[in-house]
């Protein structure tokens, strides 16, 4: 199993969103790093649901239920998408401030490459993050 954190602007696509829906599909990624990242995605891999922009904290935690296909959204047929399925809402929402404190995360992409919307998580870093937000 892999570890990630997708990024999305929570005024087009929030967690409220996600819970709602329970299944959707993660498209409209345009940055070949991230469909780099969106292709080694398996299923039953866990995400970070992080609101980017004004937010920027870790709110949920989704799992992949189906692995990358074309982005139905992308015209030129380039990019790919992903199929994730809500897993648990955090009590406690984790901030990119408390990410920064942590050394032990300075090396996590969403610390170096702020504008990479989807990115791995070493086991390690996960579990740390885990601790940080008192997720079970």
């Amino acid at each position: 199993m892999k570890y990630w954190l997708l990024k999305s602007e929570p005024n087009t696509w929030s967690w409220d969103d996600q819970i709602k829906e329970k299944v959707s599909m993660w498209d409209g990624v345009r940055n070949y790093q991230a469909r780099s990242n969106l292709m080694n995605m398996r299923v039953n891999d866990l995400c970070f649901f992080y609101h980017s922009v004004n937010e920027k904290k870790i709110v949920g935690i989704v799992s992949v239920i189906k692995e990358h296909c074309t982005d139905p959204t992308d015209k030129t047929k380039k990019f790919v998408a992903v199929k994730v399925k809500t897993k648990k809402s955090l009590k406690n929402h984790i901030t990119l401030k408390q990410i920064k404190k942590e050394k032990k995360l300075s090396h996590l992409a969403l610390v170096r490459q702020s504008r990479l919307s989807v990115m791995p998580i070493d086991k390690i870093s996960w579990d740390l993050i885990c601790k940080l937000g008192d997720i079970q």
